[in-house]
């Protein structure tokens, strides 16, 4: 009778249970500097703290428990490693920004951990040089909203965020945060995949996303380099695949971008010179392809596939022209053309109008009724004799004509090291 009454009352309360376990901080405080602590498998105490360089290698077969308050583990020390353990119940507060890991030193390896039942899952603030790899992450359960960022960089530069599997978390989000790479992850059940605000010159590569509100938006930051990604299924109504806003120079090559709201979202940089490239992504089964907002021309588009989309550009709110950007050696699945000499381009260029579809792209109330039978309708009837005269937002010169072969060649390859 005793064993059940303590195993309820550990049950119904967790920092109780915490605090039945040894010491996981004990264990830290006699590891000397430059040594390595291998606990003996099973729970310990948290929340514990590493003030200096040690590694610590829990095997997969310890779990520190934080007790339901606080981050698990925080680490001040530069050149620490963790890896191996298993982090679990922090505290649920996202002004204190209660984490698996906390962490504010440079250099440090946080490796091959499960962090679960943790508001958010690794926090890094003002630290930079860290490799955060094969981590597996999920936060508590609430509403998406409520739940913590997965991965959270603040003021943190020249990290490496590498080949993490990444569930039921709110964002990966980088703030402030210059320099950094995400090469190698799988995100899905999430909000935003990856958010950059204010992180210039960023690398995001070879990440697979899916069932996400928004897939990868970057805002406010210039020069960042999206190369190879995989974008599943970003269905969120005010979200996209992939979403440059006030950023200027930035670079989306050879990503997947299929069955999302919109595949991608982008405005034009404030200067002309500082143009945005797109170039040989797929582009398929959205929604819409790519949606201009405020366009003054400033994107690249180059050897892009698009395919299957309901449509596959379109100009919001009546923004501008979107011939303005430069447009060639795309495919289109509805180019109309031939190529008699049969060298891949299509002997006419592609262009593309807007007829009743310039009643939904302008007002924003009218969205509800796209692809409407009335709409529909309409947008025959124009076709056939125009009420007035269309507008072309778009001239390819050279289109492709036969359909790319997609080589989704990105996989895996962080495995290798």
């Amino acid at each position: 009778m005793t064993q059940i009454f303590l195993f309820l009352f550990l049950l119904v309360c967790p920092l109780a249970a915490s605090a039945a376990y040894p010491s996981f901080q004990a264990l830290i405080d006699a590891t000397p500097t430059g040594g390595t602590l291998r606990p003996k498998p099973g729970a310990y105490a948290g929340p514990a703290e590493i003030t200096r360089s040690i590694i610590i290698d829990g095997g997969g077969k310890v779990t520190v428990d934080g007790g339901g308050t606080g981050s698990v583990l925080i680490i001040v020390a530069n050149g620490a490693v963790v890896r191996g353990l298993r982090l679990t119940n922090s505290g649920g507060s996202h002004d204190r920004v209660d984490t698996g890991i906390a962490l504010t030193g440079n250099g440090n390896r946080i490796e091959d951990n499960v962090i679960d039942g943790t508001l958010f899952g690794i926090s890094l603030k003002q630290s930079n040089r860290n490799i955060l790899r094969r981590n597996h992450i999920r936060s508590k359960p609430a509403e998406l909203a409520m739940r913590g960022e997965s991965i959270r960089l603040w003021y943190s530069m020249d990290n490496l965020i590498e080949g993490n599997d990444i569930d039921q978390a709110r964002d990966l989000v980088l703030m402030n945060s210059p320099r950094n790479r995400v090469a190698g992850n799988v995100i899905r059940n999430s909000r935003y995949g990856i958010h950059l605000i204010f992180s210039p010159d960023s690398a995001i590569e070879r990440n697979a996303l899916s069932h996400t509100a928004t897939g990868i938006v970057v805002l406010n930051s210039d020069r960042v380099k999206i190369r190879r990604n995989r974008i599943f299924h970003s269905l969120g109504v005010s979200g996209a695949g992939l979403a440059f806003k006030k950023s200027a120079e930035g670079l989306a090559e050879g990503n997947e971008i299929v069955h999302c709201a919109v595949g991608v979202l982008a405005d034009s940089p404030i200067e002309q010179a500082d143009r945005t490239v797109l170039r040989g992504n797929r582009i398929a089964h959205n929604a819409t392809g790519i949606q201009f907002s405020g366009e003054r021309g400033g994107h690249v588009l180059h050897g892009n596939s698009f395919e299957n989309n309901l449509i596959h550009v379109a100009m919001m709110f009546g923004s501008g022209d979107a011939g303005k950007n430069d447009w060639r050696g795309n495919y289109w699945d509805d180019y109309e053309g031939f190529d008699r000499n049969h060298d891949g381009i299509g002997d006419t260029p592609h262009e593309m109008y807007i007829f009743a579809d310039r009643i939904w792209m302008e007002i924003p109330q009218a969205r509800f009724f796209r692809n409407s039978p009335v709409l529909e309708l309409l947008d025959f009837l124009e076709r056939l004799a125009p009420f007035s005269p269309p507008d072309m937002i778009l001239r390819d010169l050279a289109p492709l004509f036969n359909k790319p072969v997609w080589r989704r060649s990105y996989r895996h390859e962080y495995s290798n090291g």
